[in-house]
């Protein structure tokens, strides 16, 4: 979560389209079963298995419809999802969660920090708590770092990268197509929100300590194709404008590392400032 202060306060008063990031944007393949199915900004993305399909990320309220109608686009049912994943906890990821369950039918799978904010629909949010709620939301598993999801032969990697929410969480998976075999990683998310502390009065107790764990995390995975919570943190809107070239335009583990180290050197010039 990117935004600031003015744009959320705004983002109350304003039709779904015109939530900042959450305007309608075509459905498409990303790569191999990997499809896109979010807003131009706030990320949704279907991985579709023979017995059934992976959700990660619910976006707004405002968004389950955009994510409706891009599932039935691309020729798949929503109540053929039978798994919802989460990379955080925040209320433009996961205020749509509760309403997704309902309309799939899907489990929902949430790392154990992250579980209890889920469950008191944001209340228990450490930095959005008391300014923004949402729909309470019933977990039906815990992940574990490093646990397998497994659907239909497909198999998703939780990789627990804590710091931007309580228990943010990466996925990664392995895809081939066209000879070739990819890693993919969806980052959950790696920015400082406004108004996030880490010297004498911390967010929370610690956090300092999850945002370097979840560098730690990051930079350690191989990454091929680069996705993540936000558009904005991979291109997406001028990759997808390159698609159907020679290259897959998601191709971009430059663009990754390049993600991660500048993200981590924003975190540590703060930590720097704030220990002064």
């Amino acid at each position: 979560m990117t935004r600031l202060l003015p744009l959320l306060a705004l983002a109350a008063t304003l039709a779904p389209a015109q939530i900042p990031g959450n305007a309608p944007f075509p459905a498409y393949k990303i790569m191999a079963n990997i499809y896109y199915v979010g807003a131009d900004d706030i990320t949704s993305y279907l991985i579709t298995t023979p017995q059934g399909h992976i959700l990660i990320n619910a976006g707004y309220a405002e968004t389950v419809p955009i994510i409706d109608a891009g599932i039935r686009k691309l020729g798949f049912k929503p109540t053929d999802v039978k798994i919802l994943l989460n990379g955080q906890a925040h209320f433009d990821h996961v205020a749509g969660m509760n309403a997704l369950q309902k309309l799939t039918g899907g489990k929902v799978y949430s790392s154990e920090r992250d579980a209890p904010v889920l469950e008191s629909g944001g209340v228990k949010d450490p930095r959005w708590g008391r300014e923004q709620t949402y729909p309470a939301v019933k977990v039906d598993h815990i992940l574990k770092d490093g646990e397998k999801i497994t659907l239909g032969g497909v198999t998703v990697v939780t990789e627990l990268t804590p710091g931007h929410s309580l228990g943010c969480t990466t996925f990664t998976m392995t895809v081939s197509e066209g000879g070739k075999t990819y890693e993919v990683v969806f980052v959950g998310g790696t920015s400082i929100n406004p108004g996030v502390h880490f010297g004498k009065n911390p967010t929370w107790p610690g956090i300092a300590d999850d945002f370097a764990e979840g560098f730690r995390v990051l930079k350690s995975l191989k990454c091929d194709v680069f996705l993540g919570a936000h558009g904005n943190y991979y291109g997406m809107l001028a990759k997808h404008k390159k698609l159907g070239g020679a290259e897959n335009p998601f191709v971009d583990p430059a663009g990754y590392q390049a993600f991660v180290e500048k993200s981590e050197k924003t975190f540590r010039d703060q930590l720097a400032a704030e220990s002064r």
